[in-house]
């Protein structure tokens, strides 16, 4: 029955990460600044973290970049998806590590440092630096929509938690 429940719960939190993708994929935003996006997916990551724990919130992680970008995306899109996800979470688990930040802030690292990845191996594969000028403004927006995401992951992760440890003994798997 535990291993059940953790297998459902990861089942959740994956569908809810792909759901999260799908609606972020509907919503028109551009604002001329070339892969500025929302991050609604990291919400569920963060709540991964939180609430399960390192491993599962990078299987959570992988499993969403691979299915979303099949589903709504491409290789190229996948290739970079992973590239900032690998980054942000090492940083996200950094700043979780550390103590000195709440699940907003890292958030915010993880939205800032995703987008600094992504700009980084964007450079590389086309080859300029000139692209570099728009990390300004990927930062804002990534702490931006790391603050938004995180928030609402706040509100949200005590009760998956709740649920969760109401559920299921980590030490009975």
């Amino acid at each position: 029955m535990k291993k059940s429940f953790y297998i459902s719960f990861m089942g959740l939190l994956i569908g809810v990460a792909l759901i999260l993708s799908y609606i972020e994929s509907l919503i028109p935003f551009f604002y001329g600044i070339p892969g500025m996006k929302l991050g609604l997916a990291n919400m569920a990551i963060v709540m991964a973290l939180f609430t399960l724990g390192n491993k599962e919130a990078v299987i959570v992680n992988v499993i969403r970049i691979v299915l979303a970008g099949l589903m709504f995306g491409n290789l190229a899109g996948i290739i970079f998806s992973i590239a900032g996800a690998a980054v942000s979470f090492l940083f996200m688990l950094i700043s979780k590590k550390s103590g000195l930040f709440s699940i907003k802030g890292v958030s915010i690292v993880g939205g800032v440092t995703h987008n600094a990845a992504q700009l980084v191996i964007a450079a590389f594969v086309v080859k300029t630096s000139g692209i570099i000028y728009y990390m300004p403004f990927l930062i804002v927006a990534g702490a931006l929509t790391g603050l938004l995401n995180g928030i609402i992951a706040s509100g949200v992760e005590p009760v998956f938690r709740k649920i969760y440890r109401s559920n299921y003994s980590k030490g009975e798997l």
